[in-house]
């Protein structure tokens, strides 16, 4: 607990509605459907930010195997709650989570918060390791 504010890892906690709209508004996943989003919230490990009313004020979510890799997404912070220090805070919850110890690599993608997560040890990809990275990307499939 943080001034009243509490981290969560049970989704039936969570508050669905304010998840979705956040991420299905967001530069990163604009259009998600809710079905998508329920799909993908069940099979990641979850972490919700709840004020002392229980309302859900922000959120992240691990995808991982718990053994070896994961890859942080969907982290935000509502406006009305940021300059709290609670994506610091959400984030440092995150990285002690007791399945997400051990891991070989830990990954995320940002636009706009590097110094956020380079304060708990993410660096940029190197050239080399860059060279080595693919992926198939539709930025589109939930606008379609």
């Amino acid at each position: 607990m943080k001034n009243g504010f509490t981290v969560t890892t049970d989704l039936n906690d969570m508050d669905f509605h304010v998840i979705h709209q956040f991420i299905s508004h967001s530069y990163w996943a604009k259009g998600m459907p809710e079905q998508t989003l329920r799909k993908a919230l069940a099979n990641s490990l979850c972490f919700g930010v709840l004020n002392e009313n229980g309302e859900q004020v922000g959120f992240a979510r691990m995808i991982t195997d718990s053994a070896t890799f994961a890859y942080l997404a969907d982290v935000f912070i509502l406006e009305a709650y940021r300059g709290k220090g609670l994506s610091k805070w959400l984030v440092a919850n995150i990285m002690d989570h007791a399945e997400l110890q051990g891991l070989r690599r830990i990954m995320l993608a940002t636009r706009d918060a590097h110094g956020l997560y380079r304060q708990f040890g993410f660096n940029d990809v190197s050239q080399e390791e860059a060279s080595m990275l693919m992926q198939i990307r539709d930025p589109d499939v939930y606008l379609r």
